[in-house]
């Protein structure tokens, strides 16, 4: 055992947020901890780390133990070259100078990263792999990551992955990603009321049973509450009460009001809506040869796209690359380089951006979320500010406290219920899930969902994407944009078959030797006649083509009709996938038909 929690007690304020829990953490087990936002897991880490202490109860880590952690604030860093904030993170035995610069280089190697390179300047994908590099660097017996994908573009966090199954020793990680969670976790302990619950398996299978767990809880208060009420009715009838003198009965029902005051309800969940506007014209967006360049670089080249009312797009590609000036050339912010960007009728935008939408963290809650006026209009009426706040978590001791005392999670639900106050039919949103509890990411995901506007997202969420875009903008090499139909494991299934297509190509080639090469050149280049068989072929392509082309039409118009997507999900999949099939069947017929076209004698 590497890692111990016992009787440990930890209250901010009045509320307790450990609650004489205990804990254990194995060597080589990676334990994911969950909860709500403000439940205290940051605090958790903390304690582990040393960096704070317990109320009450003991803190065990096996003596002569490494231990590192990766904070969740980016901010908490000061500015210095990335070799040095690296190298910070070594303990002080860590050996002669030659195994201390080895030590350093092997571990910038393995991230990739650039040992001159300041801080500062850094995106906050490479941030967050400088800090993991200074985790590293000590090679630690247990590693403490919070929210470790924050910041994280896909394929960051997909090295991530991978580097975090191939680390030795017992991983303690907080994390939102559900993806992120399934592919790491040995186990899942949730933090719940102050009370610790141990889950083995990963994030679907602590779904499963924490869903039998709150019914079976929910039948076990109803049972207990029917069961103080007829006491409560017994008691107040005073007179038989005391004439049958059942001291024993009364101890007990004291017993049992003890026992409700001390109970802590399980938080409902969030309730939030989207105040949505009227119908947009059809077209919302539409991009001929657009290009985007910033001196001599081209960040958005030939962007030929055209976007509908009712789709849900969602963009993707590493951090950098140029995610958000396109959303920025789609609403107008930008202006293209060259080519045309044409916007439709009637749009009324709700835009979440962390970077543009900045809460005043000396305001109050209130004031942050309607400029200080008491009513919301959501859905034609005025809803009071702090009954439109509750339905977003937030309890009612925190609506004058300023913004500054939210956790990270809290702040972002703040940013939530400022946007969704306002009516919209074209919905933006830039990263919206970083630091969001599971479960409030979850209802996130069912609202846009419903939706019935448009949706423009960013997300390196991979499940979140999964669940609400029918559609992905690909961000690739030199500024290219590639449509594709579907979501994130769509697309990860057809670039898989794409990508072993042509390492089977490659193969063969690379098996051909040089001799038959120029023997083959040398044929390719004699011109010759079309065999019967080719002639044949060549001669049936062209109604072929048409017939797949007709095929595929069909399934597109199918797909754009706004009532597609309300159908069952599986029939909505498979005719994705059916489109995609019979793109790929279009693209070799034409490369078959070009082949065979080039053998002709003209």
């Amino acid at each position: 055992m590497l890692l111990r929690f016992d009787d440990v007690s930890l209250a901010f304020g009045s509320r307790p947020l450990l609650d004489h829990v205990t804990l254990q953490v194995e060597e080589g087990e990676r334990v994911c901890l969950v909860g709500r936002n403000g439940e205290g897991k940051s605090s958790l880490l903390r304690l582990v780390s040393g960096s704070s202490v317990p109320d009450d109860g003991t803190v065990w880590v096996k003596p002569g133990s490494r231990l590192a952690m990766l904070a969740q604030d980016l901010d908490a860093v000061d500015d210095a070259r990335v070799i040095d904030i690296v190298a910070g993170g070594l303990p002080l035995d860590a050996g002669e100078d030659w195994e201390i610069a080895y030590r350093v280089e092997t571990v910038l190697s393995r991230l990739g990263l650039e040992a001159d390179k300041y801080f500062t300047n850094l995106s906050g994908g490479w941030r967050r792999r400088v800090l993991l590099g200074r985790a590293l660097v000590a090679d630690p017996d247990i590693l403490l990551l919070d929210e470790p994908t924050n910041h994280l573009d896909i394929s960051a966090i997909e090295w991530l992955e991978e580097s975090m199954t191939e680390f030795h020793g017992a991983l303690l990680f907080v994390s939102h990603d559900r993806a992120f969670v399934n592919r790491l976790a040995t186990r899942v302990v949730e933090l719940d009321r102050g009370l610790l619950s141990s889950w083995p398996g990963n994030y679907d299978d602590f779904v499963i049973k924490k869903a039998l767990q709150l019914e079976i809880e929910a039948k076990a208060n109803a049972q207990f509450d029917k069961k103080l009420a007829q006491e409560e009715v017994w008691i107040r009838r005073g007179v038989e009460a005391r004439r049958t003198r059942n001291e024993g009965r009364v101890r007990a029902l004291k017993a049992l009001r003890v026992e409700r005051r001390d109970r802590r309800d399980r938080i409902g969940n969030a309730e939030f809506s989207l105040a949505e506007a009227s119908e947009s014209g059809k077209i919302v967006f539409e991009a001929e040869g657009a290009a985007v360049k910033f001196g001599d670089t081209t960040i958005i080249r030939d962007l030929n796209l055209k976007i509908q009312r009712g789709d849900r797009i969602g963009i993707v590609g590493p951090n950098g690359v140029g995610k958000s000036t396109l959303i920025r050339l789609l609403l107008g912010e930008l202006e293209a380089t060259s080519g045309k960007i044409m916007r439709g009728s009637k749009q009324e935008v709700a835009y979440y951006d962390q970077q543009r939408e900045q809460l005043n963290l000396t305001a109050s809650l209130v004031d942050n979320v309607n400029n200080g006026n008491q009513f919301v209009p959501i859905d034609g009426e005025n809803r009071h500010v702090s009954g439109y706040l509750r339905d977003f978590l937030f309890r009612q001791d925190q609506m004058r406290t300023p913004a500054s005392a939210l956790s990270g999670g809290e702040r972002n639900r703040l940013l939530l219920a400022r946007l969704f106050a306002r009516p919209a039919n074209i919905l933006v949103m830039d990263e919206p899930t970083n630091d969001l509890d599971i479960d409030t990411l979850e209802l996130l995901e069912e609202l846009v969902a419903n939706f019935n506007g448009t949706l423009l997202l960013v997300s390196h969420d991979r499940a979140f994407l999964d669940h609400v875009v029918t559609g992905l903008l690909i961000f690739e090499d030199n500024g290219q944009v590639r449509e594709f139909v579907g979501g994130w494991s769509d697309w990860i299934r057809w670039r898989n078959t794409r990508d072993a297509g042509l390492r089977s190509q490659r193969k063969n080639i690379g098996s051909v030797s040089a001799a038959d090469i120029s023997v083959k050149a040398v044929e390719a280049s004699r011109p010759r006649k079309l065999s019967f068989k080719d002639q044949r072929e060549f001669d049936s392509l062209p109604h072929e083509i048409e017939q797949l082309e007709k095929s595929k039409q069909e399934l597109e118009n199918l797909m754009a009709e706004p009532a597609f997507y309300t159908r069952c999900q599986n029939e909505v999949r498979e005719t994705i996938k059916q489109s995609e099939i019979l793109t790929l069947q279009v693209e070799n017929a034409y490369a078959r038909w070009s082949a065979l076209e080039a053998l002709r004698i003209p």
